[in-house]
């Protein structure tokens, strides 16, 4: 009964002592509000981006980096930079056995494929094999993405051919074009490595999954229409890019007999051959390798066909003469200075944005099959330092190409090392079988990418669109007549005015948004 009372002034004290504690707490509060440190600077948060780029926190504990000596920091960098270096030393003579096959089939459709996006973007055709040499060695060094496969892609080819053509006329004067294209590339490269440092991947959100699913399909469109030219043998054909004028110089080309119709009956023979290689290796997933081989196949026969016949001298027009051998630099051609260097930045940043947003989509849907993260920043810096690489060595805008990371998928590769073996290949093409291609027909190349096209236009995604977000199928739906009846300019501008709508007037509902880096 006694204690009670010591036990009763315990308890107060011990209440009094939280009391004064909790004041103290107070008191330090408002003096650190009165007397807040000032928030550090830009520069300081841009170099702590970049160190978290490359040097990330959860790798090694507080102590550990204090211990770390130059040389551990130095590699740390370098295996930030180079995420070889991180796989390569447990790398097995099973998986090259993989690679390998992956990256000979892929070659086989690399090397017709490159050829005809090169023409698309209004560049000799070596351009789109050198564009599938150096882009794809850097990314094996500097990319994370297993099974993207890299190299020129019809829509940026198309993106690239329809802005520049507005700045320099490429049948005017080809080589002042092409100086302007590997300047465009080069500020790509920069823009795309500048996201990547700096952690401004939001920017990629301009270009909303539903927008992108508008632009890809009217791209699409616009691609297959243009093809029309080679497909039947035309001489005279618009530069413009919307479906009314493409058709309207079809049209008059057709009633003047500016044609040939072997051209047309070549072309189609061989479409419906690459069509039904497709269908198969859908339908049947081991015979995968047909439809990637179909393409290849095709341009040989098709050489062979237009020799022995001599159908050249008939009017089937040829690629004629391609320049062979080791990519050459193109340093000295690089435009940094004169008037044009507003409109090739201006450009650059628009292909940079396409690019990455269809390069990161591609790289994201196959790592989230195989169970693996994919770091955004880093496949945005892997991608602009290729691309700034890319322009100093004759390559034009390089990217993730779905139908052939598909095929890479398919044909079981392993890691990156597929790249390497397709870009190996190309370079020995490039070495030993140029010459080989001077009866290529350029309707076969038109042929190779009408079949490529089907796989860019998504209807039933835009119809799960339409059933999840009326606004965002507006922005597709916007997105798609731009690029089809004005201009590329006009179908991205309507797809970001759209997403800036959703931005400042939000709707509850599932965002589609397929970057999110």
């Amino acid at each position: 009964m006694g204690s009670l009372p010591t036990e009763s002034l315990s308890v107060e004290e011990h209440q009094q002592q939280q009391v004064e504690m909790d004041d103290t707490s107070r008191t330090e509060r408002a003096r650190w509000l009165l007397n807040s440190p000032d928030p550090p600077s830009i520069w300081h948060e841009l170099a702590g981006s970049i160190r978290e780029a490359f040097f990330p926190r959860n790798k090694l504990s507080s102590s550990s980096r204090v211990k770390q000596t130059w040389r551990r920091s130095a590699f740390s960098f370098l295996r930030g930079l180079f995420p070889i270096l991180n796989w390569g030393r447990n790398y097995k003579a099973s998986k090259f056995k993989s690679d390998l096959m992956a990256g000979l089939t892929l070659a086989s459709l690399s090397i017709p494929q490159s050829i005809g996006y090169a023409n698309l973007a209004k560049l000799d055709p070596q351009y789109g094999l050198y564009t599938s040499v150096i882009p794809p060695l850097i990314y094996a060094l500097m990319g994370s993405s297993r099974e993207i496969a890299i190299g020129p892609v019809a829509v940026v080819s198309m993106l690239l051919s329809a802005l520049m053509q507005n700045v320099q006329d490429p049948a005017a004067d080809p080589v002042a074009y092409r100086k302007l294209v590997f300047t465009v590339t080069f500020f790509a490269g920069v823009f795309q490595s500048v996201f990547g440092l700096f952690r401004l991947g939001f920017l990629v959100d301009f270009l909303s999954h539903a927008a992108i699913v508008g632009f890809m399909a009217g791209a699409a469109i616009v691609i297959g229409l243009q093809q029309l030219k080679g497909l039947l043998g035309i001489s005279h054909f618009t530069n413009k890019t919307d479906v009314v004028s493409v058709l309207g110089s079809v049209f008059s080309s057709l009633h003047h007999s500016y044609w040939y119709p072997l051209n047309f009956v070549l072309g189609c023979s061989f479409l419906i051959f690459l069509l039904i290689a497709r269908f198969i290796g859908r339908r049947n997933k081991k015979l995968f390798w047909l439809p990637a081989i179909a393409p290849l196949l095709s341009v040989i026969l098709s050489t062979l066909i237009v020799y022995l016949t001599k159908a050249d001298k008939h009017g089937v027009k040829i690629v004629k003469h391609i320049k062979g051998g080791l990519n050459p630099s193109s340093a000295h051609q690089l435009q940094l200075t004169g008037p044009h260097l507003g409109q090739t930045a201006k450009i650059g940043l628009i292909s940079a944005v396409v690019a990455l947003t269809e390069a990161i989509a591609v790289g994201r849907s196959f790592a989230s099959i195989k169970g693996y993260h994919l770091d955004g920043n880093k496949e945005m810096v892997a991608m602009g330092f290729m691309n700034i690489v890319g322009s100093l060595t004759s390559c034009y805008v390089a990217t993730g190409s779905f139908s052939r990371t598909a095929v890479n998928f398919s044909a079981g590769c392993q890691t990156v090392v597929s790249n390497i073996v397709m870009a190996i290949t190309v370079l020995l093409s490039l070495e030993l079988f140029t010459s080989l291609l001077y009866y290529t027909p350029i309707a076969i190349l038109a042929s190779i990418i009408l079949s490529a096209l089907p796989g860019l236009i998504d209807i039933n995604e835009a119809i799960n669109i339409y059933k999840v977000d009326k606004l965002d199928f507006l922005a597709c739906i916007g997105a798609f007549l731009g690029v089809l009846f004005a201009s590329v300019e006009i179908g991205l501008l309507a797809a970001v005015i759209f997403l800036c709508k959703k931005i400042f007037f939000p709707l509850e509902g599932i965002s589609l948004s397929i970057i999110n880096v």
